[in-house]
């Protein structure tokens, strides 16, 4: 594997990618690349040379003297000897490459940390309220509708399991997601396998870097999703797309499963941080010139999903520093949470260049032209839990009871309202 970020690339610009490591905050081997690099090319030059030479003799045929075939033979074995040491560096350099971060574009302003996002947007303003407004836990445990202690019987800390309407009203919002970027952005929906090989976690950058993220099966060396992002963007892998089919819009709902190793003893209450949850997941595969006008799309198709459902959001702009390992680009959606009196993540909107597209080897030609790498692109449209908690929280009423948005109200079979206790 000799893609990921192009070796060439960091050949030619090894200050820009260390810079752009440092400015993300990630670790970069380009030194050790650059020398076994180095190294790699000088065996490649010595094997071809005595290959050179190795025919040149070999042509003379019969003409042979014992001691050229001797000599022959020499060079078969040099061959063999350096075609070794190169597989080995080459599998060095490949692994190394895989722990070099994608290069932030120009236009992802600095920043270390979550305080230096920018806020590019909001839409709609909080709700307001005669009473003081509950958190999603404290109503839908009211409501009956979370069931914290079974599900945490069943299967340990950071599993929720909904009941009854709770869980018909985030089908009914699961369904309205799809239907809406189906039927109205032109996305395709895929009900892709919900386990994964490892290649696939490579190839969307998830490996190595995250491993201790994922949820491992150990039998096939396969992988439960962290995200159907995963699958999607593995689905034309090893192949050669026609420049016509571009671009390519896919959607698909799956289970999520997260291990969270890296976010101990935070949002430990309610339906936001779990192991397992269910998300929409919108990827594209599209031109390289497009890229960046097709995430300003596909952030427009995210915030659509809030604005029908009357939801108060923001979005931001990532810094550098908070932007994440494989991310080009990035733009998180926040919605507002009133019982919370905070903003929650809902989705995350990223374009990746070609950096997932060479390691999963997804690559188009247009006619007469070349083969040449995608751009990929994903986002969530949206994360189930966190939407369903702002909108429990910001549709309650003073009864305790939660008003269904009317863009649900089809698929909950007319109901307009989920009663208080004792209504």
């Amino acid at each position: 594997m000799w893609g990921v970020l192009a070796l060439n690339f960091i050949r030619e610009h090894p200050d820009l990618v260390r810079q752009g490591a440092e400015r993300k905050g990630e670790p970069a081997p380009v030194d050790e690349i650059l020398e076994l690099d180095g190294q790699h090319r000088a065996l490649l030059a010595e094997e071809e040379s005595a290959r050179s030479e190795m025919n040149s003799r070999a042509a003379r045929g019969a003409g042979l003297s014992p001691g050229e075939r001797e000599e022959l033979g020499r060079l078969k074995g040099r061959i063999q000897e350096l075609q070794q040491r190169r597989k080995q560096l080459s599998d060095r350099l490949s692994g190394l490459l895989l722990l070099v971060p994608n290069v932030p574009h120009e236009s992802v302003p600095e920043g270390v940390s979550d305080d230096d996002n920018v806020v590019v947007r909001t839409w709609g303003e909080p709700p307001q309220f005669d009473f003081e407004p509950r958190t999603h836990y404290d109503l839908g445990e009211a409501l009956g509708i979370f069931d914290f202690e079974r599900a945490v019987k069943i299967a340990g800390s950071r599993f929720a399991m909904l009941r009854g309407v709770g869980a018909r009203l985030e089908r009914a919002l699961s369904w309205f997601m799809l239907d809406l970027a189906t039927k109205e952005h032109g996305y395709l929906e895929i009900s892709p396998p919900y386990l994964v090989s490892r290649d696939c976690m490579v190839g969307t950058a998830n490996l190595p870097k995250f491993e201790e993220d994922a949820f491992h099966v150990v039998e096939g060396d396969r992988f439960l999703v962290p995200t159907a992002e995963v699958p999607l963007t593995n689905l034309y892998r090893d192949e050669i797309l026609d420049a016509e089919r571009l671009p390519i819009r896919h959607v698909a709902w799956t289970p999520c499963w997260r291990s969270e190793a890296g976010a101990p003893g935070k949002d430990t209450r309610g339906y936001i941080r779990l192991h397992q949850f269910s998300k929409v997941e919108l990827v594209k595969f599209v031109r390289p010139e497009g890229s960046l006008e097709e995430l300003e799309s596909l952030v427009g198709d995210a915030e659509s999903v809030l604005q029908r459902l009357g939801l108060h959001y923001r979005v931001r702009l990532m810094c550098v520093g908070d932007m994440g390992f494989a991310q080009w680009k990035k733009y998180d959606i926040d919605a507002w949470a009133p019982g919370l009196q905070r903003y929650l993540e809902v989705s995350s909107c990223s374009v990746f260049g070609d950096f997932q597209a060479r390691r999963a080897n997804v690559r188009f030609r247009a006619p007469g032209g070349r083969p040449e790498f995608v751009h990929t692109l994903n986002g969530s449209g949206l994360a189930l839990p966190r939407t369903f908690d702002c909108l429990l929280e910001s549709y309650q009423t003073a009864a305790g009871g939660i008003v269904v948005p009317e863009p649900l109200r089809p698929y909950m079979e007319g109901l307009e309202e989920i009663p208080g206790p004792g209504e």
